[in-house]
């Protein structure tokens, strides 16, 4: 028992560590061990393009996943961010291909889209006090069918790159010469650094992390558990406005219908990462983390011979262990 506790003493002492975090410091492991592993199987996967590949899917999943962690923290959940994001992406393309307007203008409508979906989201949950699985799931049936109706049930096709609207594409991809450069990831890194510094550094994060931790408690304190609690679903819905840009700026067309079980992804990379789902805890360099272990699974699987039902049911299992993790952490923290 004192070998254990000294052991744990000698981690907890070790700057690297104290500073990673044990469990972010395993799941980087897991992604380097998935990588190597993917590499060995399949020469096909140690190419450049699979690293582009990665990033493209990781974009979109990273948005939805800072959001939901926030809503994570606070007990609470939001399963409309997958059917959401298309439906944003949708009504924001409709404007600019429909209607005429400039690709900013669809930009600014599709991350407004998710504003106000989050401001629903944190109505039903903090005022009416729906239980947020309830909630969410409501409001992502709502998004699955307002999408197609307000795109007239038709795919929609954001200007391309290389037309004169088609510069939102360059913000996650370029191309300079013959190579493609990401320069998505320098935005996910940019807002992970901003998103973890108001979370861990600001009243916004503190009061987000009580409401989880103790919701009776903060309010008794004085804190106006409403409207943080909303804030909350407000942020969430933000993010999965900007998913909504990232993933028009990925796929040549966005389809109606589509984006149920991208949650999944999302959730489960915040719950990979560290977040916990009975709330009061959560990391956003966590959630960065947990999402690149969903990204290499998606992206290695196909190239080692899996196909897309072999991947559910491997992401099924992943989510399991992490929920498991989650659970037992819960226990020992009591």
């Amino acid at each position: 028992m004192a070998g254990k506790e000294k052991k744990s003493n000698v981690l907890a002492a070790n700057p690297l560590l104290a500073k990673i975090g044990g469990q972010r410091l395993v799941v980087l492991l897991v992604i380097i061990v998935l990588f190597a592993f993917f590499c060995i199987k399949s020469e096909a996967f140690r190419q450049y393009s699979t690293i582009l590949s990665i990033l493209d899917y990781s974009y979109y999943i990273t948005f939805m996943a800072i959001g939901v962690t926030f809503a994570l923290i606070t007990g609470g959940n939001d399963l409309s961010i997958g059917t959401g994001m298309v439906c944003y992406a949708l009504i924001g393309g409709y404007v600019v291909t429909k209607l005429g307007m400039p690709v900013g203008v669809g930009m600014l409508v599709t991350v407004i889209c998710g504003l106000l979906m989050g401001v629903l989201n944190g109505v039903l949950v903090a005022i009416l006090e729906i239980p947020p699985f309830i909630a969410t799931l409501c409001t992502m049936m709502i998004a699955r069918g307002l999408g197609p109706i307000a795109a007239e049930s038709m795919s929609v096709t954001w200007p391309q790159a290389g037309t004169p609207q088609g510069w939102f594409r360059s913000l996650f991809k370029i191309t300079i010469g013959d190579t493609k450069y990401p320069m998505g990831f320098l935005w996910i890194v940019l807002l992970v650094i901003l998103m973890t510094i108001i979370l861990n550094k600001t009243r916004i994060g503190r009061y987000i992390i009580a409401i989880g931790s103790n919701k009776e408690a903060t309010r008794l304190s004085g804190v106006n558990v409403i409207k943080w609690h909303i804030l909350a679903y407000v942020i969430c819905g933000f993010f999965t406005g900007l998913a909504g840009i990232a993933y028009a700026a990925t796929f040549q067309a966005v389809a109606p219908g589509t984006g149920a079980g991208l949650e999944l992804d999302a959730i489960c990379g915040a719950i990979i990462g560290g977040t916990s789902m009975k709330g009061g805890s959560g990391s956003i360099v966590g959630t960065l983390l947990g999402v690149f272990v969903m990204s290499m699974l998606k992206t290695g699987l196909p190239y080692i011979g899996q196909q897309a039902n072999m991947q559910q049911i491997i992401t099924g299992i992943v989510l399991i262990v992490a929920v498991f993790i989650d659970v037992i952490r819960s226990k020992k923290q009591k």
